[in-house]
């Protein structure tokens, strides 16, 4: 499985990693912590459902939630560098987006954005996801570590 191959790509390069997840509510990191012995490069993360959480927590401006939104490229980017900020990771993975049923902010279900922050690296994806909302969330689990295995390994996605 994708999970067990970048978990151990991260322990072998002794690398930290946490999350930022909104509409995921803790499925990546909870699939991450799968992987037997993952705890050695896994400090914690975070479930930042709320904007208020998003700010209380991993520092994301107010008033870039006001201007863009929660479902934005720039709150996923900036979800990600400060959840890698408060526990000092190497990397950070954030999600954002609509689950559905519900459009949210104008964005139809299935509008996900992940964000990726890492070693000389700072990328935004957007995805369209179709399904119900545990579909969208495991849809938006999988495309992230499928990210990670592309920017741990230098190959392509």
């Amino acid at each position: 499985m994708l999970v067990e191959v970048v978990g151990k790509r991260l322990m072998e390069l002794g690398q930290t990693i946490t999350s930022a997840e909104s509409l995921t509510a803790g499925l990546f990191v909870a699939t991450l912590a799968e992987v037997s012995g993952i705890s050695s490069v896994l400090p914690g993360a975070f479930v930042t459902y709320s904007a208020e959480s998003k700010t209380q927590l991993i520092n994301v401006a107010p008033e870039l939630i006001s201007r863009d939104g929660v479902v934005s490229a720039s709150v996923a980017e900036a979800m990600a560098s400060g959840a890698r900020a408060t526990l000092r990771t190497d990397w950070a993975v954030s999600f954002t987006g609509v689950a559905g049923p519900d459009r949210l902010e104008g964005h139809p279900a299935g509008t996900v954005f992940i964000g990726i922050v890492g070693p000389n690296l700072n990328e935004t994806v957007e995805y369209h996801f179709a399904g119900d909302r545990q579909a969208v969330r495991e849809q938006s689990v999988q495309a992230a570590f499928v990210l990670l295995d592309k920017f741990l390994t230098g190959k392509d996605a």
